[in-house]
């Protein structure tokens, strides 16, 4: 039996297709301000559904990061934008399209912090949600800690969920990814942070055991909590002071909270 000819297959897209866009959209005036501010960000695109309902401040930072970049403020109406955007963003007519942001390395963010007496890192161990590290970063923000740490694999990736959630925070707080978190604890430890893992079972509460100094502060994901290695790298256990019907909190209050206790018994800066 002959043999058809068969076209070679190619993985090119078809002709007239528009080759798909790099970066992840932000959206909401918090997360967009901040970005527009950050001379480290790298925008794409720019979409506005209307200029009246902007701020003058923002709008004049749009025009100059616009013009800085070179890229055309687009005008949408509010429709076109809802379809530029995942399903149940609230954008506020706002949203840009950028590039991540440089992944900031472990042991140049501890170089950075050797001179500082006080200091505070958040390491997250399996947290995948992107509003729980999203709402961790502001929290990380608003108590003045040094870096949010969380691996490589099996964590909330960047974009414009988290990105929302943050508030704008994630401008501000470095975001680094480790590719094994024990490890990296044991750098950690070697720089002179104390390692504080919380944990529902502790004995005893974290207001009894926290200190003045440098703090790493292990948070795992809800139910399971820390792996095994990580809880071993830990120097203690600590936890929070809940006694009420429902034992825990969700992880990103759990952080909002240890984070005032650490900061509470410390100078302000």
């Amino acid at each position: 039996m002959a043999k058809r000819n068969r076209r070679p297959r190619s993985d090119a897209p078809p002709a007239g297709a528009r080759p798909p866009e790099s970066g992840y959209w932000l959206y909401g005036l918090h997360a967009v301000a901040a970005a527009l501010a950050n001379p480290r960000r790298r925008f794409r695109r720019l979409a506005l559904a209307a200029r009246d309902g902007l701020p003058a401040d923002l709008l004049a930072l749009l025009e100059r990061r616009a013009a800085a970049d070179g890229v055309r403020i687009e005008p949408v109406d509010r429709p076109a934008l809802d379809r530029l955007l995942p399903a149940d963003s609230v954008h506020q007519g706002l949203a840009a399209r950028v590039e991540p942001l440089p992944e900031p390395d472990l042991d140049d963010r501890l170089d950075e912090l050797a001179d500082q007496p006080q200091a505070v890192l958040l390491l997250l161990d399996r947290i995948t949600d992107p509003h729980n590290v999203g709402a961790i970063l502001r929290s990380a923000a608003a108590f003045g800690a040094a870096a949010v740490i969380l691996t490589e694999r099996h964590a909330a990736p960047e974009s414009g969920s988290l990105a929302k959630a943050a508030s704008g925070a994630l401008e501000h707080v470095p975001l680094i990814r480790v590719g094994n978190l024990a490890r990296a604890l044991e750098s950690i430890k070697a720089a002179g942070f104390w390692v504080v893992g919380l944990a529902a079972e502790a004995e005893r509460t974290l207001a009894e055991v926290i200190e003045p100094g440098r703090v790493a502060l292990v948070l795992g994901a809800e139910g399971e909590g820390m792996r095994r290695l990580t809880r071993e790298r830990c120097d203690l256990l600590a936890r929070l002071p809940t006694g009420g019907p429902i034992g825990q909190l969700n992880v990103s209050n759990a952080a909002a909270v240890a984070l005032y206790e650490i900061a509470r018994g410390r100078p302000a800066a």
